[in-house]
């Protein structure tokens, strides 16, 4: 199992390219089974989950190429198979997302109940109750979702509670396909949720509300394949802002959007960084600048994302002063707080908050990722600790982050990775 060594050496400096993002080039993938000519998809970033996406809808007979820029063609047209496996589905919790598109455009579908990180219980019974609204027949039979519908899924009123990206994905596409209107109240505003609505409406989906918590879907015939391109990823353009923060440096992220990273570019600047941004870049300097401790709850967009809270973590844990954390979006996302203290973080968690007492420094030790932003998160700790950091399981950060060492290597860190 593959290992990252860090070694500190001191600040970094330059430019990252950020990648396309992986929360929405998941959905975007998956809708690709609504359309029934090809479609053509760029800024694809080169991950693990978009690996077994793609192994999962060549499964169901999903005709996929690749062009010499890496760009993805996907032909849907001749769909063999409606249901997504096991041994696929509980590696990736974004694999219930063939759900919506499978009933929507063949009125069956056999998903088996996912995976992923285990940060948390995350149920899929937001997504079952409104396709059920919507018409569909479903089951849980052995560890999978099985679904059917009497011809066209029909259009219903559905309110969401809690708020859920992937509930809010699933339910528009299956919505897009459906006769008549669907209304989804309380739906996710994420960039990403966007960006899947944008992909659909070039598809020829009608949908109205894009950006709020409310989408109105006028169900259309059929949808036809489109050339489209994947937005920035926003969470690991703040993360390797992050990193220049807790390095006291000045880098610069481009191909980004900053206004995908409001919220968080806020908190960089009450951290006490200097930020500036244009149309596609963000920098961050943070050279001859303290890290002031910031207080983060943590909540859907447009607010502060649960997926910077491991990266602000760490910044608060070298902040001169106090500070807490409140996560409430999942329920078991502390899971690197005990990581982070073996290397000599002061940090302790009651309930869903944590509380963080700033340290002159970090301590190399070897560590264990426990999720996808808990190894992030280890990455930059070990960026600025004592002698050498060891991250174990990595193979997390190589689900949502694409060539992270090379990306580092250009801005001067030492990292490394070791296969055993």
């Amino acid at each position: 199992m593959d290992k990252l060594v860090i070694d500190n050496q001191g600040q970094i400096s330059g430019s990252v390219e950020i990648s396309g993002a992986k929360n929405a080039a998941l959905p975007i993938l998956m809708g690709c089974l609504l359309a029934e000519t090809p479609v053509k998809l760029s800024n694809v970033p080169h991950l693990m989950d978009v690996t077994t996406t793609i192994q999962l809808l060549a499964s169901m007979g999903v005709e996929i190429m690749f062009d010499e820029e890496l760009n993805i063609e996907i032909d849907a047209s001749n769909v063999t198979s409606k249901e997504a496996p096991y041994d696929l589905v509980t590696t990736m919790r974004a694999s219930i997302l063939v759900l919506g598109p499978l009933l929507a455009r063949f009125g069956e579908a056999k998903v088996s109940l996912p995976g992923g990180c285990a940060i948390g219980s995350r149920p899929v019974n937001i997504h079952i109750n409104g396709m059920e609204k919507m018409g569909a027949q479903i089951d849980v039979e052995q560890g999978y979702i099985v679904a059917k519908s009497n011809g066209r899924l029909k259009g219903a009123d559905i309110t969401m509670e809690p708020v859920t990206v992937t509930g809010t994905e699933n339910l528009l596409m299956a919505a897009v396909l459906a006769d008549g209107v669907t209304t989804l109240r309380n739906a996710a505003r994420e960039p990403e949720v966007t960006d899947l609505a944008a992909f659909l409406v070039k598809m020829g989906a009608r949908i109205s509300g894009i950006g709020t918590d409310t989408l109105v879907v006028e169900g259309v015939e059929s949808l036809k394949g489109v050339n489209y391109e994947v937005i920035p990823d926003r969470i690991e353009a703040g993360t390797y802002l992050a990193a220049a923060a807790v390095t006291q440096s000045k880098i610069t992220v481009t191909k980004v959007n900053p206004s995908h990273l409001g919220a968080v570019l806020e908190k960089f600047k009450e951290a006490g960084a200097d930020v500036t941004s244009t149309a596609d870049t963000i920098t961050l300097d943070m050279r001859d600048r303290k890290l002031k401790p910031v207080n983060i709850v943590t909540d859907p967009y447009p607010l502060f994302p649960t997926d910077m809270q491991a990266q602000f973590l760490v910044m608060n844990a070298l902040a001169d002063g106090e500070s807490t954390i409140e996560e409430t979006i999942f329920e078991n996302r502390f899971m690197h707080v005990s990581e982070l203290a073996r290397m000599g973080a002061d940090i302790t968690v009651e309930g869903n908050t944590a509380h963080i007492k700033g340290v002159k420094g970090l301590k190399g030790a070897p560590v264990m990722a426990t999720d996808l932003r808990a190894s992030a998160s280890l990455i930059l700790a070990g960026l600025v600790a004592e002698g050498e950091t060891v991250v174990n399981r990595v193979y997390h950060i190589d689900r949502g982050y694409e060539l992270i060492e090379e990306k580092f290597h250009k801005v001067g860190a030492h990292i490394y990775r070791l296969s055993n």
